[in-house]
């Protein structure tokens, strides 16, 4: 065949895919779009895909420019591009054509906790596991500082020979990899395209933090003494220090496009990574929308599990990433506290809250109190006098509308020295880092009494000796939901009941660029090599770490295996012995806030059973969602499956039973479960259940009796409630055996 003939061939058959004039309305706006295709319908003159998409955008255009941003093919089958709305028209009316979307954008949600959490050197999880050697971690996030000490490759073992990813060096700045950070790509075309970002660094380098964050907390290395500004004084060390880390880049700033998370997440399918780990969201959509989603499941074919971050919206029906093949992870605090001290003159000691990021002391001091006038001694802004506080200490008031951030900036204009704000609000849980002069919060009944103290005492009135910052551990309660963490019910799905777990995401110590600011001393921006960051960005690398140490224990369990181990083992119970509670306000938590409960990494090595789900799992999961075929088609990348059941029934290792108030009474939901013996060849399990009033749960069968490792046994649930339910209740099902396997399930109730 002659190339003129081959040409009007392939000119044809375009024709023929897509029916597409090019002429092209004026003054059209070029915008990011994400194409699903029938990859089937590749004509065979074309060598590969990328050569067959590109042919497609040439044929929508007269002009030379650009338009393929990415070309995927294991996420999903088609390709992002720069096109116009009538150029995506004609797109839609392509036999090729499966789905189409104008992109979106996303955001970041953005130790001791490895001892919190229960890993300990001399046994448990870290050293059945050899720290997660050999695992490959992949993170989707703002790119990595290369040179911290938390990627030293000192005592890291040979890159795994399975690896095929590389270590990307800008035009401008080089990039060191080595046996612990094993690669580091960018992916912001997408972001670029848009306008979203004028960085033209095309270097994995981190600029933002972020990622050197997540990734540290993930496998970062043991640094002892690590510490923000010498005070957070301790270890950092990543939750899997024996795993490797590979960077993948979608962004510098904090915008991130969908086109650029679909590259990253391809490439790291590629690559071969063993675990995903994504501290990123978009706007809650369908899943055949959610490019998360799409690109998750695809990840779960190919055994690579995949953990996200929940969301920081702090609010009911708020969880981002709840996909049911993706382990979603919600935040908690830690037990560990920063304070400051203060004595008096009268010696009377009080510590309280305080994280100023200097390690001072104040001796021998005058104490100032505005007395007789509400708005100095309240230290609003404007009422206090230089010549009244200038090298003094204070102490603020507060009232309802009172700011403590306000009285600090007041405090630090006139040039008092140190404050000491008495307050009942939990300031913390906004982060009091920021406060723009060492400060100590205190509570109004402590504040009562140094005011008693500074009035009795008039001019005399002084402060002996003023510590910051002390670290305290054995803080209670501990674990607390964090205010942020977003709550379910799931805004797309309220049948599954996310998040699936909780992990430390509040004031997280790890690695961070010491060339970027992470705070301001007066004119000044404060740089350091550790910071403590909170969101549930940083609760989800804790839940990555132990995935990979669990991958590493055991090779064979799938990702719906590793995340079932997770859940029912986790704990609802603090360090009071009481049920979990909500920072904010203090009161006992619901599996809505906390999911399964907050991990335990050590009970997970050895769950007893698993709840284990495998892609036909998920098929028939989709099938119940009522999907059209096109949905159906740019989810799976298939063009046919097969559905087994109907509804959306799932082997999941939680309950939720949706039922609507104005049926009539009683409502009734049947669960069926399969669960697999991971545990002793010759295991015998009861069923027990707990639930709160007006809810029943029954069990059947209530025996579970195992004769090997990996048999399976089928079990249902039957969950009713009566007429007079609340909004929400819930119990549990646990299934214990002689060896004191305790394998617990949230089981949720929604009315409606």
């Amino acid at each position: 065949m002659s190339i003129c003939n081959h040409s009007l061939i392939v000119s044809f058959l375009l024709v023929l895919l897509l029916g597409i004039n090019n002429a092209m309305p004026e003054h059209e706006e070029y915008k990011t779009y994400i194409v699903h295709i029938d990859h089937s319908l590749k004509p065979s003159s074309f060598l590969t895909h990328e050569t067959w998409h590109r042919a497609i955008l040439r044929s929508l255009s007269n002009s030379d420019k650009e338009m393929l941003l990415y070309s995927y093919n294991h996420v999903m089958h088609g390709f992002s591009a720069r096109l116009t709305p009538s150029q995506a028209s004609k797109i839609r009316k392509s036999p090729a054509h499966i789905a189409i979307h104008e992109e979106k954008f996303g955001k970041l949600f953005t130790t001791h906790s490895p001892q919190f959490m229960g890993l300990r050197h001399s046994s448990g999880l870290w050293n059945a596991s050899s720290y997660g050697e050999g695992v490959i971690i992949g993170l989707i996030d703002t790119g990595v500082w290369p040179e911290s000490e938390s990627f030293n490759e000192k005592g890291m073992p040979p890159i795994p020979t399975r690896w095929k990813g590389k270590c990307q060096n800008g035009t401008t700045n080089p990039f060191p990899c080595n046996r612990k950070l094993i690669g580091a790509q960018v992916f912001m075309k997408g972001n670029q395209a848009a306008g979203k970002s004028n960085s033209p660094d095309d270097s994995p380098r981190d600029v933002f933090g972020h990622g050197t964050h997540t990734s540290s907390t993930a496998a970062g290395n043991y640094v002892p003494g690590a510490s923000q500004f010498g005070y957070a004084k301790g270890v950092a060390q990543g939750i899997a220090p024996g795993a490797h880390v590979a960077m993948y880049k979608v962004t510098s700033d904090g915008f991130i496009a969908e086109s650029d998370v679909l590259a990253a997440m391809d490439q790291a399918i590629v690559d071969g990574v063993d675990i995903m780990s994504l501290s990123i969201g978009f706007e809650q959509t369908p899943y055949f929308q959610d490019v998360i989603a799409i690109a998750s499941l695809s990840a779960i074919g190919k055994g690579i599990a995949v953990v996200c971050a929940a969301g920081n919206d702090g609010a009911p029906y708020s969880t981002h990433n709840a996909a049911p093949w993706i382990t979603t992870v919600g935040a908690g605090t830690l037990d560990r506290s920063f304070t400051a001290t203060v004595t008096l003159g009268n010696d009377l000691i009080f510590e309280g809250k305080s994280e100023f990021p200097e390690r001072v002391v104040v001796i021998d001091t005058p104490l100032y109190y505005g007395q007789g006038d509400s708005d100095k001694a309240l230290c609003s802004n404007g009422a206090l006098k230089e010549s009244e506080v200038f090298g003094k200490v204070v102490i603020c008031y507060s009232n309802n509308t009172s700011n403590i951030f306000y009285q600090a900036e007041e405090l630090a204009r006139v040039n008092a020295i140190a404050g000491i704000l008495a307050t009942d609000v939990d300031w913390s849980r906004f982060g009091i880092d920021g406060l723009s002069i060492p400060s100590l919060i205190l509570p109004s009944s402590s504040g009562a009494l140094i005011k008693k103290y500074v009035t009795e005492a008039a001019d005399e009135a002084r402060v002996k000796f003023m510590r910051f910052v002390l670290t305290s551990f054995g803080t209670k309660p501990a674990p607390q939901v964090a205010d942020f963490s977003s709550r379910g019910p799931d805004p797309i799905n309220p049948n599954i009941l996310k998040p699936d777990i909780i992990a430390p995401g509040v004031q997280v110590l790890a690695a961070f660029p010491p060339l970027i600011p992470i705070e301001g001393m007066g004119n000044y921006g404060v740089a350091t090599d550790y910071a403590l960051l909170s969101g549930t960005s940083m609760a989800a690398p804790h839940v990555a770490g132990v995935t990979a140490l669990l991958k590493a224990i055991h090779p064979e369990w799938s990702p719906a295996a590793i995340r079932s181990a997770l859940m029912t083992t986790a704990n609802t119970i603090d360090n009071n012995r009481t049920t979990l509670t909500n920072q904010y306000t203090n009161l006992p938590g619901t599996p809505l806030d906390y999911g399964a409960g907050h991990i335990n990494p050590n009970k997970a090595m050895d769950p007893g059973l698993i709840y284990d789900i495998d892609w036909q799992g998920y098929v028939d999961f989709l099938c119940g969602l009522g999907y059209d075929d096109a949905e159906m088609r740019a989810i799976l990348r298939q063009s046919q499956w097969t559905c087994n059941q109907d509804g959306t029934d799932i082997n999941y290792p939680s309950f939720v039973a949706m039922f609507s108030k104005n049926a009539s009474a009683p409502n009734v939901k049947n669960f069926t479960r399969v669960v697999t013996n991971v545990g002793d060849d010759q295991s015998v399990y009861q069923a027990t259940v707990e639930a709160t009033h007006g809810m029943t749960i029954k069990v059947e069968p209530t025996t579970l009796t195992f004769t090997n490792k990996y048999q399976k046994q089928k079990f249902v649930v039957t969950v009713q409630m009566d007429g007079k339910a609340p909004p929400v209740a819930y119990g549990y099902l646990r299934w214990v055996d002689q060896n004191s396997h305790i394998v617990a399930s949230p089981v949720v109730v929604l009315n409606s």
